[in-house]
């Protein structure tokens, strides 16, 4: 019997768990400097995080949706972009949005119920903004990226989901599309274990995530997505591959959801503490901590005195977006339709009455 066809799916790792090197360092990182600035970011981002969490907590905040443990993947996704490239993402890649130039005050005012949060102020305008509906922003960048075929533009689309969205019908059709038309498209699934409170394991009969885009023609990588030079060597190989015409990747980031999936989450419900434990020892920010500090290029004092500039960084931004004056009720109508239905209108009157305003 002949063999139709045969497919393999390559690991990338570089930085083990104890921060030594798994091998030479790839193309997208030639030396340990020249991750400064990303580490910086990730310390960044965990402060940001925390004190979101915090908002949250003494309600000052709506749900949020934290990115404990996914600061590598994240971080490194935006930081591989170039600025005319389009972000999708779903609804926790802050990492990746603040690297592109968006404000963290953003970030406060959408989980705080504003939708003026969407307009990403500092960033690409031309991203989209956070999708909540899972999956659906594949499709979405599947299209920014046909567009930019027929324009003939060398711009990449980026589109971001988790485990579960890989799941999808929004994300096989996307697979589909970037297949048929040849589109520079990057599908990052970053798999963190858990979609909501189903494992990875009742998800998919698929060996591997990554493999799901074989079926479309695409290129397929697997990396350990709490390490950041695999991270960023399996995206330059992706942009390299859609700014060239060689069509489009999925990648599969294994990383692990550090905290609950959002505040209006209990993880303890369905984990098991060995496993949250067992994964705090692979997580992201130590490894790179412990190689960077092995290289000679970063110390305790630099680290205390960057994270007090970003608690007070962050500080500023909470401020900003505590001091936002809120929209007037109104609003959630003005926005919706070029000429409000007659039903609307009435209720948007009705609305305004309450607030003794019509």
């Amino acid at each position: 019997m002949s063999t139709a066809a045969h497919f393999d799916i390559e690991y990338l790792q570089y930085l083990k768990p104890d921060g030594s090197l798994a091998g030479p360092l790839p193309p997208a990182v030639p030396d340990a400097a020249s991750l400064l600035p990303i580490f910086k970011q990730m310390l960044f981002l965990r402060t940001f995080d925390g004190k979101a969490i915090a908002l949250q907590r003494t309600g000052k905040l709506g749900t949020y949706a934290a990115s404990l443990g996914h600061e590598a993947t994240h971080v490194g996704i935006g930081y591989s972009m170039q600025p005319e490239d389009v972000l999708a993402p779903s609804y926790r890649e802050y990492g990746a949005q603040f690297a592109r130039g968006v404000l963290p005050r953003q970030v406060l005012l959408y989980w705080g119920g504003d939708e003026r949060g969407n307009l990403l102020t500092g960033g690409p305008a031309h991203d989209y903004p956070w999708c909540v509906p899972i999956s659906t922003q594949m499709l979405m960048a599947s299209g920014a990226a046909l567009s930019f075929k027929l324009r003939k533009q060398t711009k990449v689309a980026v589109a971001v989901c988790g485990d579960g969205g890989s799941s999808k019908t929004d994300f096989y059709a996307a697979v589909n599309s970037a297949g048929a038309f040849h589109l520079p498209l990057i599908l990052c699934v970053v798999n963190n274990g858990w979609a909501i409170s189903v494992p990875r394991k009742a998800q998919t009969g698929a060996d591997t995530l990554a493999q799901k885009g074989i079926a479309g023609g695409l290129h397929c990588l697997q990396v350990d997505g709490n390490d950041i030079i695999a991270v960023l060597e399996g995206l330059r190989r992706a942009h390299e591959r859609a700014r060239n015409g060689e069509g489009g990747s999925v990648i599969e980031f294994i990383t692990y959801r550090l905290h609950d999936h959002t505040t209006a989450d209990d993880a303890r419900r369905y984990r098991d503490d060995a496993e949250v434990k067992a994964a705090w020892e692979k997580e992201p920010f130590l490894r790179l901590r412990k190689f960077l500090t092995d290289q000679g290029v970063w110390d305790e004092a630099q680290e205390k005195a960057w994270l007090e500039d970003s608690g007070k960084r962050v500080d500023e931004e909470i401020n900003a977006y505590l001091n936002t004056p809120v929209q007037p009720v109104e609003a959630m109508f003005d926005y919706l339709y070029a000429e409000l239905p007659s039903e609307l209108i009435t209720q948007r009157t009705e609305a305004m009455a309450r607030e003794h305003r019509a």
